[in-house]
């Protein structure tokens, strides 16, 4: 299978975007980084709130997408929520992705260890948290890419390649 044909979803964790007051770059940056790698990506803006991250999960999930990246809320910030709507949504966490973005992006930014995002599995679509700059999303997205399409096979009872 090859991503060309896996549609994806980026969804922006963020307060200010999601109020107008700061314009959105890493939603894009993420799809567009992700539809040069084949993937049809389309982004929405919800605020730091667990039911708001949770609910458009679902809701894309539930939409067909395959790969779901968020972007921002993963810190230590009290409004930063977004490993926490992982929690009962994740229904198999795959830590590995989530420690190899960490360890990658430590290598140019050590406060990059300090993400405490989060990646597995909801109803047969790959998830996966990402910090919300920039940088983050460039160091992240190639990480998530190396194995995305991958997931999306042994999810469809597809063997090891």
């Amino acid at each position: 299978m090859t991503s060309s044909a896996l549609s994806a979803a980026v969804i922006t964790v963020s307060d200010r975007s999601a109020a107008g007051l700061r314009e959105d770059v890493s939603g894009p940056l993420a799809a567009e980084l992700l539809a040069a790698d084949g993937w049809s990506a389309t982004v929405r803006v919800v605020p730091d709130e667990v039911e708001a991250i949770a609910g458009a999960v679902r809701q894309v999930v539930t939409l067909g997408a395959r790969l779901v990246v968020t972007t921002g809320g993963t810190g230590l910030s009290p409004r930063d929520v977004t490993p926490e709507a992982m929690t009962g949504l994740l229904q198999r966490e795959i830590p590995g992705i989530a420690e190899e973005i960490r360890r990658v992006g430590t290598a140019g930014f050590p406060q990059a260890m300090l993400s405490r995002g989060r990646a597995g599995i909801v109803d047969g679509a790959l998830v996966v948290n990402l910090a919300g700059s920039p940088g983050a999303v460039r160091d992240g997205i190639p990480v998530v890419l190396q194995v995305a399409a991958h997931v999306a096979a042994q999810l469809d009872g597809g063997d090891h390649a």
